[in-house]
């Protein structure tokens, strides 16, 4: 991840993609123009890492040049096209090719149109390295097409932002989720992670994503993940990771808007914690920390024994079950100690003492995240 100025950006396409992308482009370009010497045009100031590299790559003899066009603002593409450097020789009868780091609302494309229709060019091609379908508004062809992107804002190899990351040898995409907060909470049975979750979740104005309550509102619904799921669970097998991960999507999905999320039973393995960071940073974000409420067994067992008298749950009233539970937490949570401690993201809270004083101590670790 990089910071420039005041937004971040995360790694998008590498410099070995983008050289892979430029030799392909420049052996389709020469074989299409054949043994005729084309004028190469760079847009500046984006195109010029673009055009440098192409033309040394480029296989026949060519000529270069450049004019100058602006038409950006921060990260948004204005109607407003200034010509700054216009050409200086003659192209009648030419065959440009212009070379354009990317394309996105074809603003800038309108304009080049213009410029040579007026220098008489035999004809007048246009490749590009980079080009947003969903952002592209012009109807002008598009002959040479390097990499297709979603339409976000990038960064490097030519491309800046308010003048920085033209020196990057890769592309940077946007992190447009800046200030999210994304927690996975654990604790063994008896720990009081719902209680805590509740008061977290008001709090920090986070979402609460309990993995239980997912799979019951599914298959409750019988949504088509819901209906998935249960077909496993009725023959006795575990359902796959994957079908987890699409629910838990869907519920980020619901609320895009959300400060954050408290995810509650999920993961349980290395393999479902590695899915959740995809996920996370699909949605140009990550998970912040592990926090697991730490308590004594014995006190444990004892606030399980005390609650089974009350919750009319059985595996509360029996000692030997309830114990069995705990070391079964131990067993699956170890692991994932692991996976988070590895990128620091692992914090163990006290989990002994009145529930205000425990709020306390999580509140201490979450607001230095």
């Amino acid at each position: 991840m990089i910071k420039l100025h005041d937004k971040y950006f995360k790694p998008f396409i590498s410099a070995k993609e983008i050289d892979d992308v430029l030799q392909r482009l420049a052996i389709e370009i020469a074989e299409d123009v054949g043994d005729e010497i084309p004028v190469f045009v760079g847009i500046l100031n984006g195109s010029f890492m673009v055009v440098s590299d192409f033309i040394k790559k480029y296989p026949k003899p060519c000529e270069v040049t450049f004019i100058k066009l602006a038409s950006y603002e921060g990260v948004k593409s204005t109607e407003d096209i200034q010509r700054l450097i216009g050409l200086t020789q003659d192209l009648t009868g030419r065959t440009v090719i212009i070379l354009e780091d990317i394309i996105d609302t074809g603003n800038t494309l309108a304009e080049v149109h213009r410029i040579f229709k007026n220098e008489k060019v035999k004809s007048l091609k246009i490749a590009t390295l980079f080009y947003k379908p969903e952002a592209y508004k012009k109807d002008f062809k598009l002959h040479y097409v390097g990499i297709e992107i979603p339409n976000k804002f990038i960064v490097g190899y030519g491309l800046d932002y308010d003048g920085l990351g033209r020196n990057l040898p890769e592309i940077y995409q946007i992190k447009e989720t800046q200030h999210m907060t994304n927690l996975v909470l654990f604790g063994p049975p008896g720990a009081g992670k719902g209680t805590q979750a509740d008061f977290l979740k008001e709090k920090y104005d986070l979402v609460h994503i309990s993995t239980g309550d997912v799979f019951r509102y599914n298959i409750k619904n019988e949504t088509a993940l819901g209906m998935l799921a249960k077909s496993y669970m009725d023959k006795g097998e575990l359902v796959p990771d994957q079908v987890t991960i699409d629910m838990l999507n869907a519920e980020v999905e619901k609320n895009t808007d959300a400060n954050g999320f408290i995810f509650d039973g999920f993961p349980r393995t290395n393999a479902q914690a590695d899915a959740l960071d995809k996920l996370m940073d699909s949605k140009d974000s990550q998970i912040n920390a592990m926090i697991a409420l730490e308590v004594d067994d014995e006190i444990l067992v004892e606030r399980l024994l005390s609650r089974g008298k009350t919750s009319g749950r059985t595996d509360d009233a029996d000692e030997p079950i309830i114990r069995n539970r705990i070391a079964e937490y131990y067993n699956k949570t170890a692991v994932l100690k692991d996976f988070y401690s590895a990128q620091n993201k692992y914090f163990g809270v006290d989990g002994v003492g009145s529930i205000e004083d425990i709020t306390v101590r999580l509140s201490t670790v979450i607001d230095k995240l």
